[in-house]
Order: C-alpha cells, then sequence, then structure tokens
C-alpha cells in the first residue's frame, strides 16, 4: 500500500478490535428492539408504534453500517496479510458515504444509551471514511501538501 502513514496493520487490528466490540453491543442494543410492547393498535400515529418503527429502522441502519466498517476493516487485514492485492483492495474495498446516514427525528424517539450507540457507531464509520479518503488519495497529492506546510512553516518562521 503506498501509504503507510494514514495505514498499517497495527491501526487496522486497533479499529477492527474495536469495530467487533461495537457490533457486539450493537447486536445486543437492537436484539431488545423485539422486547418493546407488542403494538396491538393499528394507529401507526401511536407514540409507542412510532418508536418501534423508529428502533427497527435505526436497527437496521446501524447494523448495516457496522457491517460495512467490518467488511473494510477485514479487507485491509486480508491486504496485509497477502490475501489481497492492493489493486483488488482498491477495486473492491471502498466505503459508502451513504452509511453514514440517519434519520434525526427517529433518533429522538430511541432512549438515550441507544442515541448515543448510534452515535458511537457513526463517530467510527466517519474515522474509517477519513482513513480511506487518505488512503486513496494519489501520491501525488501528499506531496503537494507537504510542500504546502514547508511553505507556510517558513512564512511563520521569519
Amino acid at each position: 500500500m503506498g501509504h503507510a502513514v494514514t495505514i498499517n496493520p497495527r491501526i487496522i487490528e486497533g479499529l477492527y478490535c474495536e469495530a467487533l466490540v461495537l457490533s457486539d453491543e450493537v447486536r445486543h442494543a437492537f436484539a431488545l428492539s423485539g422486547r418493546m410492547g407488542t403494538g396491538h393498535g393499528d394507529d401507526y400515529g401511536d407514540p409507542e408504534d412510532r418508536a418501534r418503527v423508529a428502533l427497527s429502522s435505526e436497527g437496521l441502519r446501524t447494523t448495516t453500517r457496522m457491517m460495512h466498517a467490518v467488511a473494510w476493516l477485514l479487507n485491509h487485514r486480508a491486504y496485509f496479510l497477502g490475501e489481497l492485492s492492493e489493486f483488488q483492495l482498491r477495486r473492491h474495498g471502498r466505503l459508502s458515504a451513504d452509511m453514514r446516514r440517519c434519520e434525526m427525528d427517529q433518533l429522538a424517539l430511541l432512549p438515550p444509551p441507544i442515541q448515543e450507540l448510534v452515535q458511537t457507531t457513526l463517530r467510527l464509520y466517519d474515522r474509517l471514511l477519513r482513513l480511506d479518503a487518505r488512503w486513496r488519495q494519489p501520491e501525488e497529492d501528499h506531496g503537494a501538501i507537504a510542500r504546502l506546510r514547508e511553505r507556510l512553516e517558513r512564512r511563520l518562521a521569519g
């Protein structure tokens, strides 16, 4: 991988462990969603029904987000183990910014601990998106940034 400064096996392993723990927390938190009331009413406007729908849809979004994060990390682990080429990783290992979506009005209906869990998954996913974007920048972009930093440092130094 041409950008060892931004991604290396230790970073990937740490993030992978974090993602596995977080995925387990997500699974546990949203597995409880089936236990929220029975919702015998036919009125979707019922607050309990809206909360149940919000829990189900945010649970699906959050679980999917974590599956994408873990898959991205597994691809990078496979690369570092020599099981994927850089070409394969670049071609098939892209993160989707769409997994960043969250329905704030539905999130507000969830209990605070679940809201925080969803926010934690969003923060992890954002970190992975930044790593992915940085890694995908061409080498010459890094050189241009370095030159710009040097010019700024020279100006600030006097």
